[in-house]
């Protein structure tokens, strides 16, 4: 099961089939899913507890009602086989890392040597103005890829993904492979500066910040907050412009505004998954947004909760303190739970960062790291039961709530940016 998943992660990212003439046609991504969901169905290893399993199939339905909603069938049926593999990967790479942290160990180094061959298409592109795909350079210049990450902004989102993995890789290895994962960090950083992605590159800065602020504080990450952002101000053009008033960051509020009047006009199941551009000429940009007008209240609580469980697995491994009994057993390394933990809280934080400016709300790669992230959270309650567990049944109507005050934020901070663009 594991070696087929991952064989699905790898091709999820390296996109052999959307370039490669041989491969045209070929439903490689679905064959392989396929043999990994029937290796799945007989393993032991299955576990449930996740509040992510219940939430992803509510989704599915709120994704396949929003089409319903505004009169049309053959969308919700649409939803149901684009999304449905989604899940299906997710269930299958959670369940296949869970078992021990060497296979989540060794999942990270899968995602980042992907992600390092897209980085160097990208370094061939810039030299050569033309990558091994036959993709060229953006109109402005910027990196790209094939597929899914044929925007510079994806890639960056990768890139800022798998960079706090490479990290965790480097702190692991000895020797000549210690040196090896130091420098596919570093390449990681360069693609992003390549893609000249604004959200990537604040994302870098808010992974940054929130590992010195676990290590040093607030006070150091604060003030080596505002001495990255001045030096990416200066690194890039485009972060030099970023200011509300500036033609693509107008753009971008002004369809925050119009998301959130859809919303509006559509509260319950929203305008139909995607539909946006039917009703703005611009995408939403931000993935928060995009959800809530696309899918309305219903699919915008469930997808919260969806990400925000996520967040608060991790914290929970990090706050944790197991008793001496617990740390003396042969099978629990409890520093080392707390390592991937800490690894995936950034990837997560960098994810998300750049998802608020991007609309990404349902690209696969966002599901699949936080398959890992559920992976390794049920794998460390698996071998610390001691670990309090997070049930849905008990804690469910605090995403309405919080539901609430995010989207209040997103009306007040678009106030906010109309009167000062």
């Amino acid at each position: 099961m594991l070696p087929l998943i991952v064989l699905y992660l790898s091709l999820t990212i390296l996109r052999p089939q959307d370039y490669i003439p041989s491969l045209t046609g070929v439903p490689l991504l679905p064959a392989v899913l396929g043999l990994a969901l029937l290796a799945w169905l007989p393993s032991r290893q299955k576990s449930f507890e996740a509040p992510h399993y219940a939430l992803l199939p509510v989704f599915l339905v709120a994704l396949m009602m929003s089409e319903v909603a505004v009169g049309w069938m053959g969308g919700a049926l649409e939803q149901l086989t684009g999304f449905a593999p989604v899940i299906v990967a997710f269930v299958v790479l959670s369940t296949a890392v869970s078992p021990n942290t060497r296979r989540v160990s060794g999942t990270f180094a899968v995602f980042v040597l992907c992600s390092c061959v897209l980085a160097l298409h990208g370094v061939e592109q810039r030299h050569t103005g033309i990558g091994w795909t036959g993709m060229g350079l953006s109109e402005d210049g910027r990196i790209q890829y094939v597929g899914i990450f044929n925007d510079p902004n994806d890639l960056g989102l990768l890139f800022v993904t798998a960079l706090p993995m490479a990290f965790y890789l480097y702190s692991q290895a000895r020797f000549l492979k210690r040196l090896a994962w130091l420098a596919c960090a570093g390449l990681l950083l360069y693609g992003v500066y390549l893609t000249n992605s604004r959200g990537a590159m604040l994302a870098v800065l808010v992974e940054g910040g929130i590992y010195i602020w676990m290590r040093r504080g607030m006070v150091v990450a604060g003030t080596l907050g505002v001495i990255g952002l001045g030096a990416m101000r200066l690194l890039s053009s485009r972060m030099d412009e970023l200011d509300a008033g500036e033609d693509s960051a107008a753009g971008r509020v002004d369809a925050w505004y119009e998301g959130l009047h859809m919303f509006t006009s559509h509260p319950l199941f929203g305008v139909g998954a995607g539909n946006f551009t039917d009703y703005n000429y611009l995408t939403a940009h931000n993935s928060f947004i995009l959800v809530l007008a696309e899918t309305g209240f219903f699919g915008y609580v469930t997808w919260l909760a969806f990400v925000g469980y996520s967040f608060l697995m991790m914290r929970q491994i990090l706050r944790y303190q197991p008793g001496q009994e617990v740390l003396a057993r042969e099978d629990v390394d409890w520093p080392g739970e707390q390592a991937i933990a800490r690894t995936l809280l950034l990837s997560l934080c960098g994810l998300f960062a750049a998802a608020f400016f991007l609309s990404r709300s349902y690209t696969i790669i966002l599901y699949l790291t936080i398959a890992i992230v559920v992976g390794a959270y049920v794998g460390a309650r698996r071998r610390v039961p001691e670990l309090p567990p997070l049930r849905l049944s008990d804690s469910w109507w605090t995403w309405i709530p919080a539901a609430v005050g995010s989207i209040a934020f997103f009306f007040v901070l678009v106030a906010v940016l109309l009167r000062t663009s």
